[in-house]
């Protein structure tokens, strides 16, 4: 009798771990397919949009899921080129965060692809604009800390136009570091971004900046700048918008913002250099008188010095009221042409502090 219990006891030992064994097996096994249809289902809620994923990994050791050619697109669109494709989406718990009590996530986005199509987008729909952004925080669980995107691409295209406009930025590195404020909590604005690319026209692209994203308005001061880009491979844009094209010249953009409160304050200087310009009317009369136009123009804003056309665009006013000063555009246009050449680099000049003491003063008013 003994004998048969002590058997019986054996048995049930090994039972039930291996049981239980069982059980986390067919969950591990079980579980993607659960994920991708929670996706799935959250990406078919968005208003006037479309999406799907084809396959999700789980890692339960990192306490991550892995996303596979995720794909967005609007429901009436009129072209097939999604709006969204995102190759590969790894999310995961943050464990140096974890450390310091907090739950937090970060994201590494490898090849992703956001493309505007014009024509697609062109349509009112009675879906709020941001409605997809929402949604697709949704397969976040916990607070985003650090982004990170690997090798992307960003572009906008007009297919109906003659030949189809493409602007794009290839090889898009891009990351964002403590975003909800982790480290660093007495810092004003925690948060570091830094990005490069690729522009159409072989030009250079950076991003450099300091934000505060926890705030309901974020604060930030950022610059950004693109250099040398060939300005004949904008030729399908100016020519469809301005009837023009360039024969040759690099086409530069330097720029910074800062926003304090809800106050913005920046500027957006382009710059044109060595450039040559054409008209492509037919007509010989408007031929001429563009020619004409065009050299006149050039006469009045271009440096005789180094060769450039340029102007910067300041912007000032809260978020709801951004204005360009039309007048001051103007007179730096003429600045740069007969006074002093604007240097292809970042001024330097937008202060976030400043910004901030105005925004307080605009307060007080």
């Amino acid at each position: 009798m003994k004998s048969n219990n002590r058997k019986m006891y054996t048995k049930k030992r090994y039972m039930i771990p291996l049981i239980l064994i069982s059980v986390i097996i067919i969950a591990r096994l079980t579980l993607p397919i659960f994920v991708k249809k929670y996706v799935n289902e959250v990406l078919s809620d968005i208003p006037g949009y479309y999406g799907h994923v084809d396959d999700i990994d789980i890692s339960l050791i990192r306490g991550a899921y892995v996303i596979h050619d995720l794909y967005l697109n609007k429901v009436n669109a009129d072209s097939q080129v999604p709006f969204l494709d995102f190759k590969k989406t790894d999310i995961s718990v943050e464990w140096k965060s974890l450390l310091k009590g907090e739950i937090v996530s970060e994201i590494v986005m490898t090849q992703p692809t956001v493309i505007y199509v014009f024509e697609d987008q062109g349509e009112e729909t009675t879906a709020s604009n941001d409605d997809w952004t929402k949604v697709i925080t949704e397969l976040v669980p916990i607070d985003i800390n650090n982004l990170e995107l690997v090798d992307g691409k960003i572009a906008f295209v007009e297919l109906t136009a003659e030949p189809t406009i493409d602007l794009h930025m290839d090889h898009l590195n891009l990351q964002a570091t403590n975003l909800r404020n982790v480290i660093q909590q007495e810092r004003t604005l925690p948060s570091e971004i830094h990005g490069a690319a690729v522009s159409i026209g072989g030009g250079e692209f950076k991003l450099d900046g300091k934000m505060n994203l926890v705030k309901a308005i974020p604060d930030m001061d950022i610059s950004f700048s693109l250099e040398n880009a060939s300005i004949t491979a904008f030729n399908d844009f100016t020519n469809h918008y301005a009837n023009i094209d360039f024969v040759e010249g690099n086409f530069n953009v330097f720029s910074e913002i800062a926003i304090a409160d809800g106050y913005l304050k920046g500027y957006i200087k382009p710059l044109l250099k060595d450039s040559q310009l054409i008209s492509t009317k037919q007509d010989d009369f408007f031929n001429t008188l563009w020619e004409g136009f065009a050299g006149f123009f050039k006469f009045v804003l271009k440096n005789k010095g180094n060769n450039t056309l340029a102007t910067k665009v300041p912007i000032e006013g809260d978020l709801n009221n951004v204005d360009s000063e039309v007048w001051t555009t103007i007179t730096n246009t003429i600045k740069n042409g007969w006074i002093k050449a604007f240097k292809g680099v970042v001024d330097n000049d937008v202060n976030f502090d400043d910004v901030e003491e105005e925004a307080e003063n605009q307060k007080e008013q």
